[in-house]
């Protein structure tokens, strides 16, 4: 660690300690008063105090932002007691419903339901109120339908920096979740 930078680091790590969701480096520099490249230096130092054996900790990018969360291999041990309580178990046509959304997003309930041959209007209920998904836009075509994407919440959950960190889909899967005439 820069030894010049051990106070800024501590305010850095103590700021990201009392946040409860992912900030960006901006909102951090707000809050410290620190520089940008400041703030970057001291979220690099907390990367590497964290990397060691002996912490439980990392920081996780998650949306754009940066929080302090439990090293991945200990969090299965941990989330039954410390997971938020909403986060609850989701079905696994809610599940099905959000991935249909995460991999085709924007996308409209018709196309959703066209992709899942059932009624997704359960579903996407569900998925609104925990705000794992939201609308983003109308469709410009005939009745203008409401388009839906995913939200930050969902990348936090997921502990996922963007979209772009999901898992990549299988040829099988790529041809499942497209709808007929788009390729």
């Amino acid at each position: 660690m820069t030894e010049n930078l051990e106070k800024e680091t501590a305010l850095v790590e103590a700021i990201l300690y009392l946040e409860s969701d992912p900030i960006d480096e901006a909102a951090i520099g707000r809050i410290s008063g620190l520089a940008k490249d400041i703030v970057q230096a001291a979220l690099v130092n907390l990367e590497e105090r964290y990397a060691d054996a002996d912490s439980g900790l990392e920081l996780s990018r998650i949306g754009g932002g940066v929080m302090i969360s439990p090293k991945r291999e200990y969090w299965d041990n941990l989330k039954e007691r410390y997971g938020k309580k909403n986060e609850g178990k989701i079905s696994r046509a809610a599940m099905e419903t959000l991935s249909i959304i995460a991999y085709s997003q924007p996308i409209t309930r018709t196309e959703i339901e066209a992709i899942r041959g059932v009624s997704a209007d359960n579903m996407m209920r569900l998925l609104l109120e925990k705000e794992l998904i939201r609308e983003v836009g109308k469709k410009d075509v005939p009745g203008k339908p409401v388009q839906y994407g995913t939200t930050k919440e969902f990348l936090k959950i997921f502990r996922l920096n963007s979209i772009a960190d999901l898992p990549k889909l299988s040829e099988s899967d790529i041809d499942r979740f497209e709808l007929e005439g788009e390729r």
